[in-house]
């Protein structure tokens, strides 16, 4: 039978994709036993909720039993402490930054589908568009950094300037703050091929180094899935609530349904479910056509116990200005009822990060 120390020698070369260390040196590896049945020991993640968890325990028990043919593993899992967490992350729980300090964001809401195709970022967008032309101060982080779109939408091409205490957004024609990873590349098509460590890093260095000002909101843009960039933004930015988007077709319900349990795991008010593309209206007729089938969204919403905020239109248009860089031109008559209903549900708490909000 192997050591206890030959273990966790076959354990320190098991990393841990979203925070760039090994297993071991992030304590994650408890309680050891070696018995004549096999090996037992728990793996203690920073969350239960954690998508790679499978993963991780998948790689733990093929490099244990590397040590010794047949060798029965056994993985508990555990969850880590508070403590745990803020040994794990000291140096994120260090206090604000002089860019957040010099900054007033009152409400933070994340926009998020879980699948892509779904029209997320153009959700986000129109919600940014509607609550300014209301008269608020509003943000808009673009967290999808290996497909980010809401720039283009914009039209905005310069790269944010440096200010004295952090970044500087780029605003938008009618006064929008945005910050993207788009905005920082020497070409808008260049691609971002990095692996989670440095997306998590991005996205919360967005948040901590971004002199936001004072915002009414601040509206987040999720990349599709519920991995590490997802994860991020929910641990580290203290977040009002999520709006989910999804899209008439059962797989999209599906799917929501999966990042919608992350977001409760999590313990992330879900403010309501936005459902896109459920139908064209004919120019000649006014008829609603179904194109994508029978709406869903009201299943899905009843299903989660969380409320289906309105249905909102397949619109070419929408699609012709975001590609010009003129969504802020788009008329959007559907959607102001919608932004007053998430603006009415967001609740008045944001939750605490997990990990601080200092990246």
């Amino acid at each position: 039978m192997p050591t206890e120390e030959q273990i966790r020698g076959a354990l320190s070369q098991v990393m841990d994709p979203d925070l760039g260390r090994n297993i071991v040196e992030l304590g994650m590896v408890r309680d050891i036993r070696v018995e004549d049945k096999g090996v037992t020991f728990s793996l203690a993640l920073t969350t239960l909720a954690c998508p790679l968890k499978d993963r991780l325990v998948a790689e733990a028990r093929a490099a244990v039993q590397g040590l010794e043919p047949g060798l029965h593993v056994d993985i508990r899992l555990a969850e880590m402490s508070d403590e745990d967490r803020q040994r794990l992350f000291g140096a994120r729980e260090a206090g604000p930054t002089p860019a957040q300090q010099l900054s007033d964001v009152r409400r933070i809401v994340a926009v998020m589908s879980g699948k892509g195709g779904v029209g997320k970022s153009s959700i986000a967008a129109m919600l940014a568009v509607a609550f300014r032309r209301q008269g608020r101060n509003v943000g808009l982080l673009d967290a999808d950094v290996t497909g980010p779109s809401i720039p283009k939408m914009f039209g905005l091409h310069q790269a944010p300037s440096m200010g004295p205490v952090g970044i500087l957004p780029v605003e938008s024609r009618t006064g929008i703050k945005v910050m993207s990873i788009n905005l920082l590349l020497s070409s808008e098509d260049e691609a971002v091929i990095w692996r989670g460590p440095l997306i998590s890093g991005a996205i919360r260095q967005f948040w901590s180094e971004v002199m936001w000002g004072d915002l009414d909101i601040l509206i987040l843009d999720l990349p599709p899935g519920t991995s590490d960039a997802a994860l991020t933004v929910m641990q580290s930015i203290p977040l009002n609530g999520v709006v989910m988007v999804t899209s008439p077709q059962d797989l999209a319900g599906m799917v929501v349904r999966k990042a919608a349990h992350l977001v409760e795991e999590l313990h992330v008010p879900i403010i309501g479910l936005i459902e896109n593309m459920s139908y064209v209206l004919c120019p000649d007729c006014a008829r609603k056509v179904q194109v994508f089938g029978p709406s869903q969204a009201g299943e899905t919403a009843a299903r989660l116990g969380i409320s289906l905020l309105g249905s909102l239109p397949l619109d070419p248009e929408l699609a012709q200005r975001a590609d010009a860089g003129q969504i802020e031109d788009y008329p959007a008559e559907a959607f102001a009822p919608l932004a007053d209903a998430v603006w009415e549900r967001i609740p008045a708490v944001q939750c605490k990060p997990m990990f601080g909000g200092v990246g």
